[in-house]
């Protein structure tokens, strides 16, 4: 199969190539594309140096698939030129994840919604890790309100904000990402502002949690807190119930959902944490408890790799459904 890595140079195009070769996708050409400025690198890919090409060499080349993460202003003006040579984009950025039109994909929860779609968008790395620990929840007794604060590391911002905390710590200047230090601190903003007072990384929680579990009745706030942490998200979350259940359900249903590890023993220092995430698949989930202050609600303390499940792990586990409907139709 033909593949294009779009944002190959990228943190997360980077992560898509080392899941391809891990996963053993049949990969039988790599088609590396980047910014202008990294024309003609390379990236190491099956242990080759392939050398990243233009946009436009690219679609001469006719991928069979793209997964593209070069944000969401290139995909609106791209995705669909691929799309209409028959290639099959799976995108990363937040272009198209709310367009009625494009599957919104965690795999092991709504694989059914991809059908024949030719452009499936890729969710936001925070929404991906909170949906896949409680869809078994959701699906069994309902969730009625969700309180959701995110601790969401740096790379989730790209290299150049991880370059900024590196500086700050050594006490160099350099290009700032952020609009504060970033480093020894915490910033209460994540993505921009909208005119409601939330960021847009917290509204797409909302609005893309209620699309892939599919029940718009949900009622999600959010706040997105940027924490000097390298790679890994954690989220502190509180879920109120439709229907009562035990906590020992709830542990079971989250411990059986494929993809979900739970690490809950916090007696002994055993709860999940961004630094054992990194480089891992899994989506894990610790201080599973009660909520004592009203009925039918628990807390749950859920962290993954942002590079991984969060988004690279994530595409490709999307390519490999698409993988599998072409081999059933061939």
């Amino acid at each position: 199969m033909k593949i294009a890595v779009i944002g190959a140079t990228g943190v997360v195009g980077r992560e898509m190539l080392k899941v391809l070769e891990e996963f053993s996708f049949p990969v039988t050409e790599l088609i590396a594309v980047a910014s202008e400025k990294s024309e003609g690198k390379s990236v190491a890919f099956g242990g080759k140096n392939i050398t990243v090409v233009s946009l436009d060499e690219c679609l001469r080349r006719r991928p069979d698939l793209t997964l593209m993460s070069a944000g969401g202003s290139f995909s609106r003006q791209n995705a669909k030129r691929f799309t209409e040579l028959g290639c099959t984009v799976v995108d990363n950025s937040s272009a198209w994840r709310m367009d009625p039109d494009v599957p919104l994909v965690v795999p092991e929860i709504n694989s059914d919604v991809i059908g024949n779609s030719l452009l499936i968008a890729n969710p936001n790395c925070s929404t991906i890790q909170m949906v896949l620990a409680l869809a078994p929840v959701h699906r069994k007794f309902g969730i009625r309100r969700i309180v959701v604060s995110t601790y969401q590391c740096v790379s989730g911002t790209g290299n150049a904000a991880v370059e900024q905390m590196e500086n700050e710590r050594a006490g160099k200047d350099g290009q700032r990402v952020y609009p504060h230090p970033i480093d020894k601190n915490c910033l209460p903003q994540c993505d921009a502002f909208e005119e409601n007072g939330y960021t847009k990384e917290e509204m797409k929680m909302v609005n893309e949690t209620r699309k892939i579990l599919r029940d718009d009745s949900i009622a999600i706030t959010a706040t997105a807190v940027r924490v000097p942490v390298v790679t890994g998200h954690s989220e502190s979350v509180n879920v109120e119930l439709r229907k009562p259940a035990t906590l020992d359900e709830i542990r079971s249903l989250i411990a059986g959902q494929e993809g979900v590890e739970v690490i809950d023993d916090p007696r002994n220092g055993r709860y999940p944490m961004p630094l054992y995430s990194t480089g891992k698949n899994e989506v894990f989930v610790g201080r599973l408890r009660m909520d004592e202050s009203q009925p039918n609600t628990f807390n749950a303390w859920i962290v993954a790799d942002n590079l991984r499940k969060g988004a690279a792990t994530n595409a490709v586990q999307i390519a490999q459904k698409i993988l599998e409907r072409i081999r059933q139709t061939a």
